[in-house]
This record gives C-alpha cells, sequence and structure tokens, in this order.
C-alpha cells in the first residue's frame, strides 16, 4: 500500500474524478456566470459583448444597492440570534428532563421544504384569518398589522420564518460541539465552586469557539444568498421593501429577460461572499487555539 500511495501518477488518477468534478460543477458556472455578465443576453437571442455596462449599470442601480442592504440586514439578525441559539444549546446540554423530545422538536423545521414553511407563516401572517392577528385581537389590539403588506415592517417579519427555519441546524451543532467538552473540566470548575453560568462562559463556550466562528460564516454567508422562502412568502415585494439580492437576480433574468446583467449580479454577489468571509475570518483570527483531549 506505502508503494502505491508513493506513485505520484496513483495519487493523481485518485485525486483526478474528484478534481474534474469540483471544476465542472464550481469553478466553471463561477467562470461562466462572470463571462455572462460581460453580455446582453435575453437567454435565447445571440449574446452580445458589451464589456463591463452591466457592472457600470449595477454600481448605479438603486434597486439593487437596496437589495444589499435588506440582505446584510438579514445577516445581521442571522449572527444576533446564534446568541439565543448558543443558549438554548447550553441548556439542551446540561443535565434536564425531557432535552432529548426538545432537541427533536427544534430540528422539525430542518425538516421540512422551504415552500412549506412558507406556505405555513403565509397562514400566520395572513392579516384577518391569521393566528397571529387573531392572537393581537384577543389580546386587545384594534390595528393588527398587514404584516406581508406593509413595506416599514414586511422585512422584519419575514425575518422571523427565515430564522425559525434553521433554528434547530444551529442549536444542533453548538449540541454536538458543548457534548464534546471533557466532563473532568467541568467537574474540576463545579468542585471549586463555579456556578452553572461561570462554568458555561468560561469553560464551555471558549473550548467551542472555533465551531462559533464557523457558524458565524454560515450564517452570514448563508443570509447573502437567501432566496426561496422570502421569493414564496413576498416575492420580494411590496415595491421591493423585501427584496434581497438573490431574488433580484431572480426577477432580473427570469421576469426581466436580462440574463447578463443577472449573472452580473451573481458574480458580485459572489465578490461579496468570498469578502465578507475573509473579514469575518481576520477579525475572529486568535493567535493561540483552545484544545482539549
Amino acid at each position: 500500500m506505502d508503494k502505491v500511495m508513493s506513485n505520484k501518477g496513483i495519487i493523481a488518477l485518485y485525486v483526478l474524478p474528484a478534481l474534474l468534478l469540483v471544476l465542472a460543477l464550481i469553478y466553471m458556472p463561477i467562470v461562466l456566470t462572470g463571462y455572462y455578465g460581460l453580455m446582453k443576453w435575453d437567454g435565447v437571442s445571440p449574446m452580445t459583448f458589451i464589456g463591463l455596462e452591466n457592472y457600470k449599470n449595477l454600481i448605479q442601480d438603486e434597486l439593487f444597492w437596496n437589495s444589499v442592504k435588506h440582505s446584510f440586514l438579514l445577516a445581521v439578525f442571522s449572527t444576533l440570534s446564534l446568541g439565543l441559539y448558543l443558549l438554548v444549546a447550553l441548556v439542551l446540554s446540561g443535565q434536564i428532563r425531557g432535552a432529548n423530545t426538545f432537541r427533536k422538536i427544534y430540528l422539525i423545521p430542518m425538516l421540512l421544504s422551504s415552500v412549506a414553511i412558507a406556505q405555513l407563516w403565509l397562514k400566520i401572517f395572513h392579516p384577518t384569518n391569521g393566528v397571529l392577528n387573531h392572537t393581537l385581537s384577543a389580546l386587545g389590539f384594534e390595528n393588527t398589522p398587514a404584516w406581508l403588506a406593509d413595506p416599514s415592517i414586511v422585512l422584519y417579519a419575514i425575518f422571523i420564518p427565515v430564522l425559525w427555519q434553521y433554528a434547530g441546524f444551529y442549536i444542533l451543532i453548538y449540541y454536538a460541539a458543548l457534548k464534546n467538552v471533557p466532563t473532568s473540566l467541568v467537574e474540576a470548575a463545579r468542585i471549586d465552586g463555579a456556578g452553572p453560568w461561570r462554568i458555561a462562559f468560561s469553560i464551555r463556550v471558549p473550548l467551542i469557539m472555533e465551531v462559533i466562528k464557523v457558524t458565524i460564516v454560515l450564517a452570514v454567508v448563508g443570509s447573502l444568498k437567501y432566496f426561496d422562502l422570502i421569493y414564496v412568502m413576498t416575492g420580494g415585494g411590496p415595491n421591493g421593501a423585501s427584496e434581497v439580492m438573490a431574488s433580484y437576480m431572480y426577477r432580473k433574468a427570469f421576469s426581466g429577460y436580462d440574463f447578463g446583467y443577472a449573472s452580473a449580479i451573481g458574480f458580485f454577489l459572489l465578490l461579496i461572499c468570498l469578502v465578507v468571509t475573509w473579514l469575518i475570518r481576520k477579525a475572529t483570527a486568535t493567535k493561540d487555539n483552545i484544545q482539549y483531549s
């Protein structure tokens, strides 16, 4: 076996299929997206090379920058929600009754499709027959809002199902990381007189900091390219009040039949995600990583 693995030709042969798949499914579409962004193309007629015209128009597009703002706002809310998910995971990883049941309940949204979740929350947010407005009316509120029709609140209303959809995913990641923290460290701290909160935030959380950094990247990048649930629930409306970058790109391509401009948006979105990921990694970088065995 050592003789085979020392042969560079054999190693290249093993790596080649995976490399070809990565090139075909990841890097080639990226290159083609950047290429199409240089074209004027409706998806049917022959493409016309226009250089950087699409990118110049993109920089001057106010609707696009509004969608960028909405995407970053979702990223901020997603990052802040990680704190709540971590608290839930801390509670579940402790010695509480019913932890396994609660963990399974939190995973339910992950098992549903985005379309099913969108239909569920459309019923909840319905202005006349929705559960939410019925509850508010029962509590004495007379002027209940039209959650998905009011431009001033639609964006915040739609963030609720988006964050709810992925709550179980992040709770499960934190729960698994916390369960891997050595019990000997926790027991030693408990013998020294440390309380539950001191143990949680002085021992358990610092030991899973690398996992937390990864979830921050996942939450931010996932929010910047989020599309499906928002598109099903509002289509980016009303009047672009809930438009995000991915839904704006989709609308330009399949409603405006401007695939060149949509490709420019997609390539710009990729660059934003790469830059944001790099900034997060730089901001959260530490010289010494806490390790345990």
